[in-house]
């Protein structure tokens, strides 16, 4: 599935780049960027990772990541030709699995953490003027984040096979991409890159905890690719 998705993409991107840099191509959705507000969605995919803050100089909590998808929605305030504000509220799903070094039993030494974000960023926009059909973008800012899969209000933890995380999660996202102007729509592919900023670790109830003890902060990383439709 994924193979013939990443296909799909591939196809679809060269399309476009070979119908968008013509040397005279025919200028699609000439009043698109001239709207005060703007609506759209958008889907993709992530790639998630933790970054751990350890206190003492132990053997590291190895971190085995797999593909998520994303899925939200688009409000965008135009500021002026080149500076747009964006909010899109998103949800996010993802899986990562870590391991704990010195457990011989799978059950004690695996943790499966199954995350849901619904993610609320918002976000400053910068643009190149634009170049026939389409045109290069910087994009970042702050987001919000409601983890609904993290378990922070179990009575049990580690020591009961539950590994318990924050669900308010802070921080920023940056990335780049280009807005492709085909005849019925705007079609912006992006990379973006999440980084969190506060500490998502609910650490269990023994403060030695061979899950927890040695871990000062745990943050989440990511990368994600968007496909927007405006």
């Amino acid at each position: 599935m994924k193979k013939l998705l990443y296909s799909f993409i591939a196809l679809l991107c060269c399309h476009l780049l070979h119908s968008q840099f013509n040397e005279k191509p025919i200028l699609n959705l000439q009043n698109e960027d001239k709207k005060l507000l703007n609506w759209g969605y958008y889907l993709g995919f992530n790639h998630y990772d933790f970054k751990f803050e350890y206190k003492n100089d132990l053997p590291n909590i190895l971190v085995d990541r797999s593909a998520g998808f994303n899925v939200g929605l688009i409000g965008e305030l135009r500021i002026n030709e080149f500076t747009d504000v964006r909010f899109e509220p998103g949800l996010f799903y993802t899986q990562r699995t870590l391991g704990f070094p010195g457990f011989d039993e799978e059950r004690d030494a695996l943790r499966i953490v199954k995350s849901t974000y619904i993610n609320f960023p918002l976000l400053l926009k910068l643009s190149t003027r634009r170049i026939g059909n389409w045109k290069p973008f910087i994009i970042g800012g702050g987001y919000a984040s409601l983890n609904l899969g993290s378990n922070e209000d179990s009575l049990d933890d580690n020591s009961s096979g539950t590994f318990r995380m924050k669900k308010n999660v802070y921080g920023y996202e940056l990335g780049f991409g280009i807005d492709f102007y085909t005849e019925y729509f705007k079609f912006s592919p992006s990379i973006r890159g999440v980084f969190a900023l506060t500490d998502e670790l609910v650490r269990d109830e023994d403060p030695n905890s061979p899950w927890t003890g040695n871990i000062d902060a745990l943050k989440t990383r990511g990368i994600f690719v968007n496909f927007t439709f405006e």
